[in-house]
């Protein structure tokens, strides 16, 4: 049984499967096997967790979509699977929603979320920006936003056909942020950002 980060080798290659055995407290994701710890959010980051789920929330009553805060496993891959050690990323976006119930079971989400949210911490652009949006980019993620709170600024990427992500105009304070997986949604950048 691992009991702490530190027996662990940060250069080795993790699956799901060892992923469940771990019981140390550190947050961590694996991206494609590679295991990365995540920093503790700051009150400025939960205030805008908090306030995008509950407009999100609001949004999806009595839908079938729902909306998912980390924690929460979502277990990304390509291939149809039927063993977790088949699985070699697991991340925990900050919001989700996943219109498929089917994609749910009792540890999180496997397969492929609709809509993923970010938002960007010191420390970790270079993964939410590069790393985060390759792999969702492949697993087919149909929008990822990436919430910038010191530009106060959502940058919207949408896949399109040939499975690539296509970045639209920034939608800073001021503007309202809508998407289609999301009809009735309507988002004011002002009360998101406000401080």
């Amino acid at each position: 049984m691992v009991t702490s980060l530190s027996q662990l080798d940060p250069n080795g290659d993790y699956t799901y499967a060892d992923y469940l055995l771990w019981q140390f407290e550190e947050r961590v994701e694996l991206l494609r096997g590679k295991i990365r710890q995540m920093a503790a959010p700051s009150m400025k980051h939960q205030r805008l967790v908090t306030r995008l789920t509950r407009v999100v929330a609001n949004a999806l009553w009595k839908t079938p979509c729902q909306v998912f805060v980390a924690p929460f496993d979502v277990r990304l891959t390509r291939f149809n699977i039927s063993k977790n050690k088949e699985v070699s990323t697991v991340v925990q976006p900050d919001l989700c929603v996943i219109c498929d119930p089917a994609k749910l079971d009792t540890r999180g989400c496997i397969g492929t979320p609709d809509l993923i949210i970010e938002i960007l911490s010191p420390g970790n652009s270079r993964t939410e920006m590069k790393d985060k949006f390759e792999l969702y980019q492949e697993a087919g993620v149909l929008e990822y936003w990436i919430v910038s709170p010191i530009e106060k600024m959502v940058q919207v990427w949408k896949l399109n056909e040939q499975g690539f992500y296509i970045g639209l105009p920034p939608k800073v304070e001021g503007d309202l942020l809508t998407t289609p997986i999301i009809p009735n949604m309507q988002i004011d950048l002002t009360e998101v950002f406000e401080e």
